[in-house]
């Protein structure tokens, strides 16, 4: 597919949606990228993966890593994706990182004895500031991998490969949306209503009310 045909999967799904939202960055912005709403079908996200797979399938890959909760599904597809264009009887491994201490990222289930020395695709649905990202890539380096690239869903805020220290990132969509720190976002300041549905709005008014 090319991005024209992956939108018209976001568009279906209605995964594009307009408001105030909270990021899980922190920031605020108008438009939010609802990756569950593609979640809920597994024939789109197997189509997803297999674009993100089919881009990465020379690479040798060893291991599909993503940040727990939304890299999750993805980290499932795409390596099954790329183990159906694998020659041979050569399975790829599909692990998640989860929340540490301190903002951290970390590997339980004795995922972390699978990274050594292999070749790791990092994979995740939404990036705005990319920061779930790097602390995978992070987290993979720790552990003596190698990364071979990251593949995204959507990049919503513009991530640069030399921010995450990548050589290659690939994303299947790429949206140029505004996003601000809440003493600039521009909503606030118009009394919008933060949308507590989606994103962490319903955290971010509640910390508002201690």
């Amino acid at each position: 597919m090319d991005e024209k045909e992956r939108m018209e999967i976001f568009k279906k799904a209605k995964a594009i949606i307009f408001g105030h939202f909270v990021y899980s960055s922190g920031r605020h912005g108008g438009v939010y990228v609802n990756k569950d709403a593609i979640y809920i079908d597994p024939e789109w996200i197997k189509l997803l993966c297999e674009d993100i797979a089919k881009h990465f399938q020379e690479k040798e890959i060893d291991v599909v890593a993503g940040p727990a909760v939304g890299g999750v599904i993805l980290t499932q597809w795409v390596s099954y994706a790329l183990s159906q264009l694998t020659i041979g009887d050569n399975r790829v491994l599909a692990v998640y990182a989860e929340d540490g201490p301190n903002e951290t990222k970390i590997f339980k289930r004795g995922y972390d004895k699978l990274i050594p020395g292999k070749k790791v695709l990092i994979v995740e649905d939404i990036t705005t500031t990319g920061g779930s990202v790097k602390k995978v890539i992070d987290l993979v380096k720790y552990f003596n991998g190698t990364i071979v690239g990251v593949g995204l869903l959507c990049n919503r805020g513009g991530v640069s490969t030399e921010y995450l220290g990548v050589e290659e990132m690939f994303s299947l969509i790429s949206l140029d949306l505004e996003s601000y720190e809440e003493e600039d976002c521009p909503l606030c300041k118009d009394n919008v209503p933060v949308n507590t549905e989606l994103g962490k709005g319903a955290e971010y008014l509640a910390r508002k009310k201690i």
